[in-house]
């Protein structure tokens, strides 16, 4: 293996050069052995940053990536380029763990992508202490950070498993992380200031228009929508906040003779998984989605991402329209601002952010009722706790985050949820659960902030994630002229 960075991205990746940053951030890795803290837009080229160097250190890459899907994405286009990667999760045997896991210790296997979740694995933890790891990698690192539009519990725990595997040099990515979320990450990683270096890679997206347009009915956003799709050909993406507003819309558009798929949580697993697919091999080139779509897209030729209602922050909107023109040509991100969508996202927060009584009213029902519970699924609990009230998803949300804290194992789509541990503090916690609250108000008010500027979009983005000195991208409807905000 060659220890020179370039020959090995031209070797494994066929890049005869880098670009931006990433040549600093893999020098400071391979060369002053420094811990780092990337910001790097959607489609910037992060992973590079680490996997080149994994290529080059003597033992291996562990890195922490949040989504399954994610992973095993990352992992198959890795092995197409003769990268001895692996991952192991929930989907994987036991043998099949436990031989991956051996491979890893072995220096056989150079890459080994987990969830932060593996380690409340007894065995894996037990295994892993015996691998010579050269570099931890944490990606989505604004997981890591409770005031983060993503958080994952087991991701604060970061800074435990460092100390764990031997406190391996670091290198923690992500595209958004406010300055107040870029502090959280370096401490939770129990690393400084002064330890950790932070690249601020700016917003180098030119050939992305940003436009918004005010919307007041239904028929204007149809026209809007059919409008957009007909001045620009090719793959696109249309964001939508409810199901119930996705499939509307979705009739709408056959009606009128465009073609597409839809993605939703709703839908099963296996339609999921093949329509992605489709729309990643080029079968489909129109999508319209939740924000359960695109996490890990890697398709350069997108050219249309639209949102048809107004995103719950600044932070996934940033992320979204990143998965447009990562091909460099000219692709437009429309962001379509009904301000009644705003009563739904107010609406999404309040039953997002359930008070300590309900977690503990849950709780409750989940020890004396845990029988009920398996056979008769979240149809009986939303009975139970919320009165059948349809609107309510405080059920949904609070057993997600009873899993993420490890409080409970199983599910009850194979009804065998079981409690394994006591409530955490956070969520017995009112005082604490209403600053949460009040942060998620204020990143839906970001997006608000977005729409009504009277500067660059892209300068507005940018001073948002404390990418300072960004010129304005004379590209967007403000720089133009055009922009309709209130």
């Amino acid at each position: 293996m060659s220890h020179n960075p370039l020959s090995v991205l031209e070797k494994y990746f066929g890049f005869p050069t880098f670009r931006g940053l990433q040549n600093q951030i893999i020098n400071r890795l391979l060369k002053e052995n420094g811990h780092s803290l990337v910001l790097m837009p959607t489609g910037g080229g992060k992973s590079l940053c680490y996997q080149i160097p994994a290529l080059i250190f003597e033992g291996g890459t562990l890195v922490i990536s949040p989504l399954i899907a994610l992973m095993q994405d990352q992992v198959d286009v890795l092995r197409k380029r003769n990268i001895p990667a692996s991952f192991i999760n929930s989907t994987v045997s036991g043998k099949e763990k436990s031989e991956r896991l051996k491979s890893f210790i072995e220096g056989k296997t150079k890459l080994l992508y987990v969830t932060p979740e593996r380690f409340r694995n007894a065995d894996f933890i037990q295994g892993i202490k015996n691998a010579n790891i050269s570099l931890l990698a944490v990606d989505e690192a604004h997981c890591i950070s409770e005031w983060g539009h993503d958080f994952r519990p087991d991701y604060s725990r970061i800074g435990e498993f460092r100390k764990l595997i031997g406190n391996p040099l670091t290198i923690a990515l992500t595209a958004t992380a406010t300055s107040e979320v870029q502090e959280d990450i370096i401490t939770k990683l129990n690393l400084s200031k002064t330890e950790m270096k932070i690249f601020h890679a700016g917003i180098e997206r030119p050939n992305l228009r940003l436009d918004t347009v005010d919307i007041f009915d239904e028929k204007n956003t149809l026209k809007e929508i059919t409008s957009a799709l007909d001045n620009y050909s090719g793959n696109g993406i249309i964001y939508f906040s409810l199901i119930k507003k996705l499939e509307y819309y979705s009739q709408l558009l056959l009606d009128k003779g465009y073609k597409h798929s839809v993605y939703h949580g709703k839908l099963d697993a296996n339609k999921r998984k093949s329509t992605q697919r489709k729309f990643m091999k080029g079968e489909e080139n129109l999508i319209l989605a939740t924000n359960a779509f695109g996490m890990g897209i890697d398709k350069a030729d997108i050219r249309l991402v639209i949102h048809a209602e107004i995103p719950s922050g600044l932070e996934s909107y940033y992320q979204e329209i990143g998965r447009a023109g990562r091909d460099g040509k000219d692709s437009l991100c429309l962001l379509l601002y009904n301000s009644e969508d705003l009563h739904s996202q107010m609406e999404f927060i309040k039953w997002a952010n359930p008070g300590a009584e309900y977690y503990f009213r849950l709780f409750g029902l989940l020890q004396r009722d845990i029988e009920a519970v398996n056979s008769l699924g979240i149809e009986y609990v939303i009975e139970q706790m919320s009165y059948k009230n349809k609107s309510d998803f405080r059920a949904e949300t609070a057993l997600n985050l009873f899993d993420r804290y490890g409080v409970t194992e199983g599910s009850l789509e194979t009804r065998d949820l079981r409690i394994i541990a006591s409530l955490p503090h956070e969520l017995e916690d009112d005082e604490y659960l209403k600053v949460k609250l009040l942060k998620d108000n204020k990143r839906l008010l970001s997006i608000v902030n977005y729409f009504k500027t009277d500067k660059c979009r892209r300068t507005f983005i940018s001073d948002y994630f404390c990418f300072q000195d960004e010129p304005a991208c004379g590209n967007c409807d403000v720089c133009l002229g055009l922009s309709s905000q209130i």
